[in-house]
């Protein structure tokens, strides 16, 4: 099964009612290039995105990379994963290229595929190619991936280039919140859930 372009994904804003959230392979060793501020920056930003989406019922996919030499998804987004969230282990770089990533996201029988995490050049952009081959709608958040040795611009160029929009996390929040209603209910649900630094709301 190929994803096909519901209602909701012909929508220019992104639909939390047709979302899901793809985190890829946010492992030690692949944080680890890119610096521990930066690290950690990116760790906290997932994080709070893995929070909104679980608060609006988006469905979550996590992907690893050879954990057994990369290290597993880092802890403080593993912890706020919503129930049932399955941590899949990708030997492709590509997750629609792995049977069973695929049929998690097709499980979901939604279209519209966010996604977040690293590495930007290679398995977010293998990512992003793989769904649109498959009939998916597809955005990338630009300051929720990361590549080291500069090639984070030029993946990101790449997605863009074949009709991915590149967003970033505040931008992504208030698409999926969507109204004033919405953000006051995200904040009554979620009083401890600061915004990553650097995002004013």
């Amino acid at each position: 099964m190929t994803g096909q372009m519901s209602g909701h994904s012909r929508q220019r804003l992104l639909d939390s009612r047709d979302s899901v959230l793809a985190v890829i392979d946010v492992q030690q060793s692949f944080l680890d290039r890119i610096g521990a501020e930066a690290a950690a920056a990116l760790v906290d930003r997932i994080r709070w995105l893995v929070l909104v989406a679980g608060h609006l019922g988006i469905p979550v996919v996590v992907t690893e990379e050879e954990p057994h030499v990369n290290g597993r998804t880092a802890d403080s987004i593993t912890d706020v994963l919503p129930p049932g969230t399955v941590v899949h282990t990708k030997p492709v770089f590509g997750l629609a290229d792995n049977p069973d990533i695929l049929a998690d996201v097709e499980g979901t029988r939604r279209q519209t595929i966010i996604l977040v995490g690293m590495e930007t050049d290679v398995c977010v952009t293998h990512s992003a190619l793989g769904l649109l081959d498959r009939g998916y709608r597809v955005a990338v958040v630009e300051d929720a991936t990361a590549s080291p040795g500069g090639e984070h611009e030029p993946g990101l160029r790449r997605m863009h280039e074949v009709g991915v929009p590149v967003l970033r996390v505040k931008g992504l929040f208030y698409e999926w919140i969507r109204t004033v209603q919405g953000l006051h209910t995200f904040e009554q649900a979620h009083p401890e859930a600061k915004p990553p630094e650097g995002i004013v709301l």
